[in-house]
Formats: structure tokens, sequence, C-alpha cells
């Protein structure tokens, strides 16, 4: 049984992969296998130079993979920046367990460490890519087997209860200030559940699906595996997490304006989010995510 809920079920090594692409995609046995890193529900490898192949670390991974497989060909259209389009479709087998997915390689490195100079010149980028996407047709998504809000996003008090469990292990790395600015805030949240909004979301917008060219600037958006139909505040996060405060105007006058509410779910998220991958960096000794989750949760706060 796994004690985080991170934890893989599956070890897919790079044998293993190069494996399954001898047998199921012959063409690329001679592009060479690289790993790129993992989340909670996959892991990554870098084919040759232009393709990149995820594959489920968990069982709960695989239903996501199978809805992403059916909806992202279907969003070129209302999606504005590069983003990963799957190609290649893995059948599970006696040597693996799950399907898995190969995609064409989007340029690009993680935002960390950027100034917030780099950050705001993304502000219009962001908000016309999720306005776009926030138009896709709803039925077009649900008829494709998209799930509507399967991580109960706009549960704001049982959110806000798991925020304030997560702090005593937190604090001790964030230190007392901004454990105490972070608890203080997540006080100020009196939301118990947020009202019923409907849009196709990206629904994983944090700073490990963002990527960004060599002057910082926004160049695609990855690991589609939470796409669902919910609340758009979800993807509205990256305003806060992403962008300086100074910036946040001219991403909604882009967006266009939202209600209170929408605000207070999308700081909220933006915050939360980060507070996980800070979790999962403590246990994982993962200095540099520790480093860039604790400067998110300090961006979103301000």
């Amino acid at each position: 049984m796994c004690a985080n809920p991170w934890d893989p079920e599956w070890d897919v090594s790079s044998g293993l992969v190069r494996r399954l692409l001898d047998r199921q995609f012959p063409e690329l046995s001679a592009e060479t296998v690289e790993l790129l890193g993992h989340g909670w529900d996959n892991i990554v490898y870098r084919i040759g130079s232009d393709y990149v192949f995820r594959f489920p670390r968990r069982r709960a991974a695989v239903p996501l993979l199978q809805s992403e497989a059916r909806i992202l060909p279907k969003l070129s259209d209302y999606i504005t920046v590069p983003y990963s389009k799957p190609l290649y479709f893995g059948k599970e087998s006696t040597d693996y367990p799950a399907p898995f997915l190969g995609y064409t390689h989007v340029p690009g490195v993680l935002p960390t460490g950027l100034s917030d100079a780099q950050r705001a010149r993304s502000a219009q980028i962001l908000a016309q890519f999720l306005k776009s996407l926030h138009t896709f047709p709803l039925d077009t998504a649900e008829a494709e087997g998209v799930p509507h809000d399967q991580r109960n996003l706009s549960d704001i008090a049982g959110r806000k209860e798991r925020m304030l469990g997560f702090l005593p292990k937190l604090s001790p790395h964030l230190g007392s200030e901004t454990a105490g600015a972070l608890e203080s805030f997540i006080h100020t949240i009196t939301l118990g559940r947020a009202s019923t909004q409907k849009a196709l979301i990206h629904g994983d917008l944090h700073y490990k699906n963002v990527l960004v060219d060599g002057t910082g600037i926004i160049s695609g958006i990855i690991d589609w595996g939470d796409v669902n139909v919910g609340h758009p505040a979800c993807d509205l996060s990256v305003a806060y997490s992403f962008l300086p405060p100074s910036s946040r105007p001219a991403f909604f006058e882009t967006y266009g304006e939202v209600d209170d509410e929408t605000h207070v779910l999308a700081r909220m998220l933006a915050v939360f989010m980060p507070m996980l991958i800070l979790l999962q960096s403590i246990d994982d000794r993962d200095e540099r995510n520790k480093l860039e989750a604790t400067r998110t949760i300090l961006r979103a706060l301000a």
C-alpha cells in the first residue's frame, strides 16, 4: 500500500520503456530514451529529439490518460500556445498493465527562477490561452468522456481543512513568518463551496506544467492528464501563482472580468497546488522544487 498519494504503484524504468517501444513502435527503436521527470500520476521520458512519452504510475491515472487521448486532438482550434499533441497510442500488455501516450515534443524549460518582469510579459499570452480554451463546446467534451470536476475542486471548506492539515509538516520548511502569513490567509477564506460554473479546463496549471523559452516567455502547456469540465477558477489560479500582482489586472483585462467568488477560489488553488508540490518535494528531498514551490506560495499570497 502506498504511503503517500504520489508514491508509484508501477515502476517504469528506462529499460521497460525501451522494450515497450521496440515491440509496439519499432520505428522508434533507434531513438534514445531519457528520463525527464515524474508527477503524481505519470512518469515522462524524452524519446529522441521529437517525442515525449508519458506512462501512468498509478491505476487512477489510466482513465485520465484515456480521456486526454480522446480530447486533445480536438483542441487545436481552441489553444493559442503550443501544447502536447498525442501521436502514439500505446496499449497495455504483459510487459506493462496500462496504456501510454507519445506526444510531439514541445520545446522549452520549466519557469523556475524567473524575475517578476519576465513573468509579467506572459500575462496576456496566458489570458488569451485560457479565454480560448474555456470556450470549447462542453457537449463535445462530454461526448468524449471528459470527467466533471473529478478532484472536487469547488469544495472550498474541504480544501481549507486539508491546507490547515498540511501546515505542521510545511511550517519548519517555510519559516515562521511565511508559515504565519499562510495560516492567516487560509483563515480569511469563509466560503464553503463554490457555485457551479462549467468550462473545459486544463485542471492542473501549475509551474511544472508550463514551459518558457530562453527569454522567460510562455512557450507551451504540457501534462493534460487532469483535463476536465469544471470551475474555470482552477485554471485562473495561474494569474496568482505565476504572475506578480502588478500584471494581474492586464491578465483579467484580456481574459475578461470574473466574480469575487472566482477570484477567491483561484487564489486559494494558487496556494493549495504549490503546497502539495512542496509536500512531495520535502518527501523526495528535492531542493529545487522546494524553493520554487515556496516562491509560488509567496507570490500567490502577495
